[in-house]
């Protein structure tokens, strides 16, 4: 006799799900995280990743969420993404990066994609950056710095080609969709087309 499968819970409705817009690190230095969190005894939310916009909830559903971001991340170009170095807040350690404006600019039009939450960290207070570790334990905050600040990441700067939509579904980042940045060359070559040149 055979049994059926056991049944899933199905996803959350869109307004109960959490989403993001990501960018993942280059290989290197998502291996080095993993492997450094690892050894530290530590992880984030998730595999390593910038959120371009921190975990919203929304009314709109997948393929809705999916055509918005799609129109306000369309013709955006590839950019580089500059890490500044270790910072530490009450149970969260992690990589700063820095604000550029190619940066700035993606964000508020991520933010600009509704209706939806905002988390207390968009807007003025967004601070771009890799999670190390969060939720530490105020016992093992101090040795756990310690530790932390002497590491260098093995890159000091990467260029992000790609934006992920990602929805949080039972304690795991699940990718709904990839957005691929424009490279300057095919951007330039966009507008040539454009004016009859």
């Amino acid at each position: 006799m055979t049994l059926p499968p056991p049944a899933l819970a199905p996803a959350p409705p869109a307004s109960q799900a959490l989403h993001s817009l990501v960018a993942w690190p280059p290989e290197v230095l998502d291996t080095w995280l993993r492997r450094t969190q690892e050894r530290l005894g530590v992880r984030g939310f998730g595999l390593p990743h910038l959120n371009l916009r921190a975990p919203f909830r929304t009314d709109l559903g997948g393929p809705e969420l999916v055509a918005a971001f799609r129109d306000v991340l369309r013709g955006q170009e590839a950019f580089e993404v500059r890490i500044k170095g270790w910072k530490r807040l009450p149970h969260v350690i992690f990589l700063e990066c820095e604000l550029s404006p190619a940066l700035a600019r993606l964000h508020a039009l991520a933010l600009s994609v509704g209706p939806s939450s905002r988390a207390p960290h968009d807007g003025p207070d967004y601070t771009p950056h890799l999670t190390l570790g969060l939720g530490i334990l105020s016992c093992a905050e101090e040795e756990l710095w310690d530790e932390v600040k002497r590491l260098t990441p093995p890159v000091d700067a990467f260029t992000v080609t790609a934006l992920s939509l990602t929805r949080e579904e039972r304690g795991e980042v699940l990718e709904l969709h990839t957005f691929p940045l424009e490279c300057p060359e095919e951007a330039q070559e966009r507008l040539r087309v454009a004016h009859g040149c």
